[in-house]
């Protein structure tokens, strides 16, 4: 009875509502599948992620937030939330910072009374959450540069037999600077020997002492020149700084010790590498003694004087990658006493403090000169002493420091006419290569070298001089070139050089016109 009162009453669900639970089965089924998805999808990235962090770590190199030097340079850094890194000097100055105030209960509540009865904590000062600053605006994931790469193989050993001979520096500079013959010799038997004794260090117990050169020779006259020709020649760190900047420590201008850190940064800041280089400190005039004045002489005498231990020899702290000295720049220790220093000078007005002494003796008698004997001469710099230094203005204790004085003549006429066409960078030749782009022959005859060599004399600034002559007449031609395609030959003359007449003009003809790559270099006639 019972049993069949259930089954009579058994619950009859309709076709409809059936459908529809079997339907919110299905999307269920598919939410949960979704999720699945979801979080192996997020599985995949937080492993993408792992990996990519990895990669970055082995390329990349952290940057300290604060000072933003890398890690290279900064050495280990503390890891922060929010991928923030602060290397150990940013740190321990932040700590220096704030242990001068009460920090024990900064971050407690301010409400809070302490002991004394006042109040824990910085009054009206929130701190900040770093986990706010994430996103647009905030601190980036990422402040990573990529490493630099080492250089692979073993290192160079330094070997004596590896220095080039005195002959052969001296060949390499004949290619490049015409006469200075003197200065060339000196200059390539003092690297020989400052590279002999970097490399044998002390011979017997015998310390070879360092030579150092002072350079003194006219304006235009190659000084700057035969230095960067030597830098190019030789695979040695070399540093080109300028006298006329330096200033006593302590005022505005750069440091002596900026010198050496221009030394450092040539080297790749390879404190070993820099201690084997060459400094050449050019204008060195500019740091003479000021005559008549009441003032404090800080570019001056003052200058000579802090340069006198880094001439002889003294380890010096220089600051790695920056020209001064302050908190966020770390500094390394270098010696000098492996570093040659070469000072170049055009001292003008020395010429008269020779003649001056040369001419001193009695006007009349036997042993007479004329006041104007050496007015012409063209060499008279040879004849310098180290009074005649002294005398201009540098302080003996400087002068002790340059054994080496090498002097440099003024160029004749026909030093400048080689200059313009036999080195290997010559004038001429830099003008014939830019009209042999538009296949055009430049060609000058031996009466225009002369004018042009002429006219250089006049203006008295040495080989500087031929560039702005030639600069000067070379404009129409320049500028007129390219307007006419017929034209094959230009012939510059001395009358287009004195403005008394133009250059000879061929047009191009059949056998002349001739593919850029295979026109030829015109040799300029010699006489």
């Amino acid at each position: 009875m019972t049993d069949n009162y259930n089954d009579d009453y058994r619950e009859v669900i309709p076709e409809e509502e059936k459908t529809e639970t079997t339907l919110n089965e299905k999307k269920d089924n598919e939410k949960n599948s979704e999720n699945t998805q979801v979080a192996d999808t997020a599985g995949e990235n937080s492993a993408e992620k792992k990996t990519e962090d990895k990669k970055d770590s082995g390329e990349y190199e952290d940057v300290c937030f604060i000072c933003r030097r890398p890690e290279s340079k900064a050495g280990r850094m503390f890891k922060l939330p929010n991928h923030i890194c602060i290397c150990d000097d940013c740190m321990h100055k932040t700590m220096e910072t704030v242990s001068q105030f009460d920090y024990q209960g900064m971050l407690n509540n301010p409400g809070d009374l302490n002991q004394f009865g006042g109040q824990n904590g910085f009054p009206n000062i929130s701190f900040v959450n770093l986990a706010d600053l994430q996103g647009d605006g905030g601190i980036p994931n990422k402040q990573k540069l990529k490493k630099k790469k080492k250089a692979e193989g073993p290192k160079p050993v330094f070997n004596i037999k590896d220095i080039p001979a005195p002959h052969k520096i001296k060949a390499s500079l004949d290619e490049y600077v015409v006469g200075q013959e003197k200065a060339k010799k000196v200059i390539s038997v003092a690297v020989y020997n400052h590279y002999k004794r970097v490399a044998t260090d002390t011979m017997d117990a015998i310390e070879i002492e360092k030579s150092n050169i002072l350079m003194i020779g006219p304006t235009g006259s190659g000084k700057t020149y035969l230095v960067k020709t030597l830098a190019k020649l030789l695979d040695v760190p070399l540093a080109i700084a300028d006298a006329t900047s330096l200033t006593e420590a302590g005022y505005i201008g750069d440091d002596i010790e900026s010198v050496v850190s221009k030394l450092l940064a040539a080297a790749g800041n390879d404190v070993e590498k820099a201690e084997k280089g060459i400094i050449f400190i050019d204008e060195i005039d500019k740091i003479a003694k000021k005559k008549n004045t009441n003032s404090r002489d800080v570019s001056g005498e003052s200058v000579q004087q802090g340069m006198l231990k880094l001439l002889e020899g003294a380890e010096v702290e220089v600051p790695v990658g920056a020209n001064s000295k302050n908190a966020m720049v770390p500094l390394a220790t270098v010696n000098t006493r492996n570093i040659l220093f070469i000072c170049g000078g055009a001292f003008p007005d020395l010429d008269e403090i020779i003649k001056e002494r040369l001419t001193k003796t009695a006007s009349i008698g036997f042993n007479s000169e004329l006041k104007d004997k050496y007015d012409k001469d063209t060499d008279i710099l040879s004849k310098v002493t180290v009074e005649d230094i002294r005398k201009f203005g540098m302080i003996p204790e400087f002068i002790g420091r340059l054994p080496i004085i090498c002097t440099l003549q003024g160029l004749s006429k026909e030093m400048l006419v080689k200059i313009l066409k036999e080195p290997k960078n010559a004038i001429l030749k830099q003008y014939q290569k830019l009209l042999e782009l538009d296949e055009v022959k430049l060609e000058f005859t031996d009466d225009a070298l002369d004018a042009i060599a002429e006219k250089a004399i006049k203006r008295d600034t040495g080989a500087r001089a031929l560039r702005s002559i030639i600069e000067d007449f070379m404009l129409d031609i320049m500028y007129e070139i390219p307007k006419d395609d017929n034209i094959g030959r230009v012939t510059i003359t001395r009358e287009y050089i004195e403005g008394t007449g133009g250059p000879i003009i061929d047009i191009r003809s059949n056998e002349i016109l001739e593919p850029v790559e295979n026109l030829k270099q015109i040799p300029v006639e010699e006489k």
